[in-house]
Formats: C-alpha cells, structure tokens, sequence
C-alpha cells in the first residue's frame, strides 16, 4: 500500500554532511510514523530517527546532535540531514513507514536503501 524510494546516499569523508530523501506513494494517509534505519556490515538494522504524525522525534544516541529528521507538509517526503558524519555513520540507510491497517494492525513498509560510505 506503500511504497518509499530512497536518494541521497554518497561517499563523504569525516565531518561532512548529507542529506537523505524518502518519498513516499501509495496510501500514505494511513501513515503514523516515519524513520529512517541503517546496517552496517555484520550488524543488525538498528533505528536512526523517526517522526510522527504529530511531530514527535526521536534519534538514537549515536546521532543526537548531529542528525536532523524533517518532513514536507504533504508528508510524500521525509529527509535525514546528516552533519558531522563519522566513519562509523557508514552504513546502507533506510526509509521505514509505520502504517495502520483496517482492523488496527500496523505494518511496515521498507524502501530499498541507500548507502552512505564515510572514509577519508
């Protein structure tokens, strides 16, 4: 019912910035709540930020300070402004929507991700 393409995913080297875009089709008014995930290699897929329908965010501690998650009004899209990138940001990042279904189930929907590589 949804369906999110991710951009913005490049090599920059320690202390720059990027900037991440989900744009999101499909049924997004059933959408609740947008975040954006990464893995590393041989780790699991752990949280970077997400924000709700009310504006709620919430980061992981990693990125507190220096990750910025936003969404356009429309809510089609939602970015990941990444400052003060560290190597250890380096990770393939995905876009993530928390959905309500008809009988109050919730489901989530994954785009395809995107790599960030951060290495002098």
């Amino acid at each position: 019912q949804v369906q999110l393409v991710e951009s913005g995913g490049g090599l920059v080297q320690p202390g720059g910035s990027l900037r991440l875009s989900c744009a999101a089709s499909g049924s997004i008014f059933s959408i609740y709540v947008m975040g954006w995930y990464r893995q590393a290699p041989g780790k699991q897929r752990e949280l970077v930020a997400a924000i709700d329908n009310d504006g709620r965010t919430n980061y992981a501690d990693p990125v507190k300070g220096r990750f910025t998650i936003s969404k356009d009004g429309a809510k089609n899209t939602v970015y990941l402004q990444m400052n003060s990138l560290r190597p250890e940001d380096t990770a393939v990042y995905y876009c993530n929507a928390g959905v309500f279904n008809s009988d109050l189930t919730s489901t989530n929907f994954w785009g395809q991700g995107t790599q960030v590589t951060v290495s002098s």
